[in-house]
């Protein structure tokens, strides 16, 4: 069997604790919580108020308005980190000069979460 080899060229991270790898990861050692009060929608009729909720997001930044709004909140968290993960590893410059072969380039997300509004229980 032909063993591969994967080299990571760049991070990015969108978490409760940071907008970017540095900030999530200086955070996170710094033991710095995410959770908080639940901001996204109205929590009163719940019996739980807290969650850990990325917090102060501006998709503009990685994509226009019009674009964002055919996207589910959990694909712009993935585009955000996707492009950090690009901008890290500097591939623009390869990709604009031709230097790099873009079917060789491919991106890992790990996502914990479930878009699906919340249902109210009597």
């Amino acid at each position: 069997m032909e063993r591969r080899r994967v080299v990571v060229t760049g991070l990015g991270a969108l978490t409760p604790v940071g907008g970017d790898v540095e900030s999530s990861w200086s955070n996170l050692l710094d033991g710095v919580s995410g959770a908080g009060d639940i901001e996204a929608f109205d929590a009163s009729e719940f019996g739980v108020r807290i969650a850990a909720e990325v917090k102060n997001f501006d998709v503009e930044r990685y994509v226009d308005r019009k674009e964002a709004r055919r996207m589910d909140l959990f694909i712009q968290y993935g585009v955000a980190a996707g492009v950090q993960a690009f901008e890290d590893a500097g591939l623009e410059e390869g990709l604009a000069a031709g230097d790099l072969n873009a079917e060789r380039i491919g991106i890992s997300i790990g996502s914990a979460i479930d878009d699906s509004p919340p249902v109210a229980k009597p």
